[in-house]
């Protein structure tokens, strides 16, 4: 009998749990562990913020799900991984011994690395439903008392999409409350150029997202970097190709979400050849720990390096779909495994992405998501909003029945007509 634990609960620990309970043997035993007992739909976060979806709309108790399908659910965090002893010691006391480990836990929120950043600063964030609800409370002051709007992304972040997301959800905001005349509007990212989204654009997200940022009056600021924050305003300075810095600039603002980078948390960090100086887990192309091998990652907590330099450092993000592929690989290379086999699986890294503005949105598909890819193709249209509230609620529905099947590769074939995206490969 094996005892194969998942270590977090979000989009990639959830499903993770749920596909080996379906590759295992009935013998062994899947356990999960997890600082949050609830899981809640991060895509729709942007929505939360805006007061257009309650936390109750978009959240899951896992614990009844996990019960129905035979799988062990301790809702404690962890405080520290001992690799060397097969054990993760919990907060509480408690001590979680496995014969295998997927890691699963996302990322920490680098808010610290920029002074008054963040929401414990003077910024919002839509990282987390906590920092949504809080986002959402700003924004109603931001109705009763309208001034500058800053959005976008810190140097290193690598999840560009939601920041565009919610730039747009918000102009429609602004404009169905008629107060959008009073509230410029500036995007501030480290990207090299508009619409780079860590992955050297996908079709021509550039002319999409620049066109749209132009029909509805927003500017741009791209290789820049927030130096700091204070109560009403943001120093920021922009990088030429050439890595030299131009003079900073203060821009004012009344309100202000900013996405910040991402590193490992600290239970998985610092521990020699399973993480990576920023604390992601080090894995091989089977998602399998080169030097703990009973060790497995999926999701944004495994490490991947940068495509290309950048004049202000930029991560590459790792979409819904990608992370499904992921956890399909590593279900069945640890299903191998218990019964003797060998990891031969690996996950084909591709991106599908549907990016609501409220009103419209752009939609982009990525194979494989570095170039160069055999698909790079991008659309926009209205039809993509309706598609984001189709999917939400599929997604959030076959979660709360526990079931295993392909999400974003159900929304590849069902909503945009594309097939055998999701496949995994034998090596």
């Amino acid at each position: 009998m094996a005892h194969v634990v998942v270590l977090g609960a979000g989009l990639g620990g959830a499903i993770m749990a749920y596909e080996l309970k379906d590759q295992l043997r009935k013998e062994d035993r899947v356990t999960v562990v997890t600082k949050d007992p609830t899981y809640h739909f991060v895509p729709s976060n942007p929505w939360i913020a805006v007061g257009w979806r309650k936390r109750e709309e978009i959240t899951v108790d896992l614990a009844p799900t996990m019960a129905r399908k035979g799988i062990n659910f301790i809702p404690v965090a962890a405080e520290k991984l001992h690799p060397e002893e097969n054990r993760i010691a919990l907060v509480d006391g408690q001590s979680v011994s496995y014969d295998y480990l997927v890691i699963a836990t996302g990322p920490e929120l680098a808010f610290d690395e920029i002074p008054g950043f963040g929401p414990q600063g003077h910024t919002q964030s839509i990282c987390h439903i906590d920092h949504a609800e809080s986002a959402e409370k700003v924004f109603q002051e931001l109705l009763k008392n309208p001034g500058p709007v800053i959005i976008g992304a810190a140097q290193g972040a690598s999840c560009f999409g939601p920041a565009y997301e919610f730039l747009f959800i918000l102009e429609t905001a602004l404009r169905k409350a008629r107060i959008r005349d009073k509230v410029p509007m500036t995007f501030v990212t480290p990207e090299p150029y508009v619409g780079h989204l860590g992955l050297d654009g996908v079709g021509d997200t550039k002319g999409l997202l620049e066109s749209e940022m132009r029909a509805k009056h927003i500017k741009w600021m791209t290789s820049t970097r927030v130096k700091k924050v204070e109560a009403g305003q943001m120093t920021v300075e922009e990088v030429g190709e050439d890595g030299l810095a131009k003079p900073e600039k203060v821009l004012p603002f009344a309100y202000s979400m900013m996405l910040p980078a991402f590193r490992g948390i600290k239970p998985v960090s610092g521990i020699e050849g399973l993480s990576n100086p920023r604390g992601f887990t080090i894995v091989d192309k089977h998602q399998q720990n080169p030097r703990f091998k009973n060790i497995f990652a999926v999701g944004v907590c495994v490490a991947i390096p940068p495509m290309a330099p950048t004049p202000v450092p930029c991560g590459v993000p790792k979409t819904g779909f990608m992370i499904e592929s992921m956890v399909t690989a590593t279900a069945h290379n640890i299903g191998n495994l218990v019964r003797g086999g060998q990891a031969d699986e690996q996950g084909t890294w591709n991106a599908i992405c549907l990016a609501d503005f409220g009103d419209g949105g752009i939609a982009f598909v990525a194979q494989p998501q570095i170039p160069p890819r055999n698909v790079n193709w991008s659309a926009s249209g209205k039809w993509v909003h309706l598609a984001k509230v189709g999917f939400e609620k599929y997604f959030l529905r076959k979660l709360r029945q526990g079931k295993s099947e392909p999400f974003y590769e159900s929304l590849a074939l069902k909503v945009l007509g594309i097939d055998k995206l999701k496949e995994t490969t034998k090596t």
